[in-house]
C-alpha cells in the first residue's frame, strides 16, 4: 500500500537525517499555515544530503497532497454547472452548492495545502543542490519535482482562495507563521507570475524515476511540468507564452502526446442507432498524464471517498450525493451528431436523429452517456435500507485522482491560440485534429504564418489519419459536420482583424463547452467558466450557467455569483 510507503520512507528520513523533535498540532494563526508536519521536524540548518533523504521527503509530499486530493474534484464540480446535490447530499456538500460558507465545512481547509506548500519549502530550502556525482547534480530532478508540485498546490489555493499568502520559506515556529498570515496577499496574477518564473529555469528536468510503488506507477505521481507552466500563463492573460508551453509539451519528440481517434464513444452503423459503442472512457490510462495515488483501505491511510459522493455504492447504500445537472444534459444532447458515410462509388455525411432513442442521453454526444448511467435496483420495499435507483460514473477511479489528463490540455492549448489571435489554429483541436497536413489546409495562409511556430507538429507522429479533433470524442466525425464550424459574420466586417476579433470570443464559447462535455466530473468547469469571465470582465459568464444547473435560473444564485467575491471560499 502506498501510505505504508510512505510513512516507512518518511521514518527512514527522519532517521537517516537525524530529526529533531516534531512541532505537534496546528498553530493558532487563523488555522491557515501549519507548522506541523511529518517532514518539516528538523534540526535548523540540516541538509537533505542523501539519496535516500531526498526520495523519502519527495514521497512523503506525495503523501500530503492526498489530503486535498478529493477537493481539487468537488470544489470545481459541486460550485459549477455540471452537477446538481441530491437529498443524500452531506450539509457540507449542500452549502458548497449554494456558496453558503458562513459556518464551518469540512471542504475549506486551507491549511491542508499549506502543509503541502511547507512540506515543499522546507525541502527546496533543505536539499543539497550542489552535490554532483559523475558530473550530475545528484538531486536536480527531486528539486525540480517539488518545484511543481509547490506551484501545482499554489494555482489550487488561490483559484479557490482568491488571495493568498504567498510563502516559500519553510515556516518553523507559530511566530513565523503569524508573521506570514499577518502579510499582503497575492492575488491569482501575482501567484502565477511569480511560478512562471520560479519553474522556468527547471522546465526540462526529468522527472524523477523511482518505478512501482506499492503497484503504482510512481513518474505519474508528478505534475508535467510545461503542462503545469501553460496552465500559469494562461490564468495570467500570457497566452502566447501558455500556447508555447502547451505546443512543446505535446509535440515533444521524445514522448509526443496525441489525441487518439481509437478512444471515442460513436454509432458504429448509420442505419442502426440502437446503442452506441461507449469506447470511449474519461480515465483511459494512455491519456492520464498524472495523478495523485490514493489508499484502498483506511487503515493504510487517506482514501478517496469521490465513489460514496458520485456512486452507488454499497457503504452508502445507493444514495449517491452528486448527479449530472439538466444543465450538463442539455448541452450534451444540443450538439449535433455527424458520421462520414463511405462506399466504393461516393462519401455521405449522416447525422444521427434527434429522437426515438431508449436512452435520452443517447440524443448529441455520447461521452455523457459513456461515463455516467442509471439503473433500477428492485429495492422498493419500504423496509429496505437501499436506494431504488444505481448510479455509476466511470471516470470515478477511487485509487487515482487525475491531475493532468491529455484531452484536457489539448483544449487548455486552443485556449491559449485563441486568445493569442488564432481562432483557426483553436479550431483544428477542435474540429480536425492538430497535425501539419491539417494546418496547410484548414488554416488561411496570413494566420498560418503568424500561427505555425505552435501548431507546426512533428509530420513523424503527428498525422492526420491519427489525429482526431476533440469534438469527435462524443459527436462523431466532426470534420465533416457542417453545423460546428468557424463562426463567420453574417457581413464582411472592414478588416480581417475585426473578423478575427469577431470569432476570438465565439471560438472561446466553443472551447468552453467542450472542456465541460469532455472534462465533466473532473473538476475543472467551476475554474474555466471563472477564468473566462474574468478575462471578460463579465461575472455573468459564470452566475448565468450556474444558476441554471437545475433547468430553470435561480435568481438568487445569480445574484450571489455577479459578486465575484462568492466565488472563493472564506479564509479562517
Amino acid at each position: 500500500m502506498i501510505a505504508k510507503r510512505i510513512k516507512h520512507i518518511a521514518l527512514l528520513c527522519c532517521a537517516g537525517c537525524g530529526l529533531a523533535v516534531a512541532l505537534s498540532g496546528l498553530t493558532s494563526c487563523s488555522d491557515i499555515l501549519s507548522t506541523e508536519s511529518e517532514l518539516v521536524e528538523y534540526e535548523k540548518d540540516n541538509t537533505l544530503n542523501h539519496p535516500t533523504d531526498s526520495v523519502y521527503s519527495v514521497m512523503g509530499i506525495v503523501g500530503k497532497l492526498q489530503m486535498i486530493a478529493d477537493r481539487t474534484v468537488l470544489l470545481g464540480e459541486v460550485r459549477s454547472d455540471l452537477v446538481t446535490v441530491t437529498d443524500a447530499a452531506s450539509s457540507d456538500l449542500k452549502r458548497l452548492a449554494d456558496f453558503n460558507m458562513k459556518e464551518s465545512n469540512k471542504y475549506n481547509q486551507v491549511s491542508d495545502y499549506y502543509a503541502v506548500i511547507n512540506n515543499c519549502n522546507y525541502f527546496l530550502a533543505h536539499v543539497d543542490t550542489a552535490m554532483q556525482r559523475r558530473g550530475r547534480q545528484l538531486f536536480i530532478n527531486e528539486y525540480a519535482a517539488v518545484k511543481v508540485f509547490r506551484a501545482w498546490a499554489y494555482l489550487e489555493l488561490v483559484k479557490n482562495y482568491g488571495s493568498v499568502p504567498l510563502v516559500t520559506t519553510p515556516m518553523m515556529s507559530e511566530r513565523e507563521a503569524a508573521a506570514a498570515v499577518a502579510g499582503p496577499r497575492s492575488g491569482i496574477k501575482e501567484v502565477c507570475d511569480y511560478f512562471i518564473s520560479d519553474l522556468t529555469p527547471v522546465a526540462y528536468v526529468e522527472i524523477p524515476r523511482y518505478g512501482d510503488i506499492g503497484g503504482y506507477q510512481s513518474n505519474r505521481f508528478f505534475i508535467p511540468t510545461r503542462a503545469l507552466l501553460g496552465d500559469l500563463c494562461l490564468w495570467a492573460g500570457r497566452y502566447q507564452e501558455a500556447a508555447t508551453w502547451y505546443a512543446d509539451y505535446l509535440n515533444d519528440r521524445n514522448d509526443p502526446i496525441l489525441v487518439s481517434k481509437s478512444n471515442r464513444a460513436r454509432w458504429t452503423s448509420p442505419t442502426s442507432f440502437v446503442t452506441p459503442s461507449r469506447g470511449y472512457n474519461g480515465t483511459a490510462s494512455s491519456e492520464q498524464l498524472s495523478y495523485i495515488p490514493m489508499e484502498t483501505r483506511i487503515f493504510d491511510g487517506i482514501i478517496s471517498d469521490l465513489d460514496n459522493i458520485f456512486e452507488s455504492t454499497t457503504e452508502n447504500y445507493n444514495y449517491f450525493q452528486l448527479k449530472p445537472s439538466n444543465g450538463l444534459r442539455n448541452l450534451s444532447a444540443s450538439q449535433i451528431y455527424c458520421m462520414e458515410y463511405k462506399t466504393d462509388v461516393t462519401t455521405d455525411t449522416i447525422y444521427a436523429p434527434r429522437s426515438g432513442f431508449s436512452n435520452d442521453l443517447y440524443v448529441g454526444d455520447l461521452r455523457l452517456c459513456s461515463n455516467f448511467s442509471t439503473q433500477t435496483t428492485g429495492n422498493e420495499s419500504e423496509y429496505s435500507e437501499y436506494g431504488t435507483t444505481y448510479q455509476s460514473v466511470f471516470k470515478i477511479v477511487r485509487s487515482e485522482i487525475t491531475t493532468y489528463r491529455s484531452p484536457m490540455v489539448y483544449l487548455r492549448f486552443a485556449e491559449a491560440l485563441n486568445r493569442a489571435g488564432y481562432p483557426q489554429s483553436a479550431m483544428l483541436i477542435l474540429k480536425y485534429g492538430l497535425c501539419t497536413e491539417n494546418a496547410r489546409q484548414y488554416v488561411d495562409t496570413v494566420e498560418y504564418a503568424a500561427s505555425k511556430q505552435y501548431i507546426a507538429f512533428d509530420e513523424i507522429y503527428f498525422r492526420r489519419d491519427d489525429v482526431a479533433g476533440i469534438h469527435s470524442r462524443g459527436s462523431g466525425d466532426s470534420q465533416c459536420n457542417a453545423y460546428y464550424v468557424l463562426p463567420q459574420p453574417a457581413t464582411a466586417l472592414a478588416t480581417r482583424q475585426d473578423t478575427v476579433n469577431y470569432q476570438i470570443p465565439l471560438v472561446e464559447d466553443m472551447i468552453v463547452n467542450e472542456m465541460a462535455l469532455e472534462g465533466a466530473f473532473e473538476g475543472y468547469r467551476f475554474y474555466d467558466l471563472m477564468r473566462v469571465a474574468l478575462r471578460r470582465g463579465d461575472p455573468s459568464y459564470l452566475a448565468d450557467p450556474v444558476s441554471r444547473r437545475n433547468g430553470q435560473a435561480d435568481e438568487s444564485v445569480r445574484s450571489l455569483l455577479l459578486n465575484t467575491e462568492n466565488w472563493y471560499l472564506p479564509l479562517p
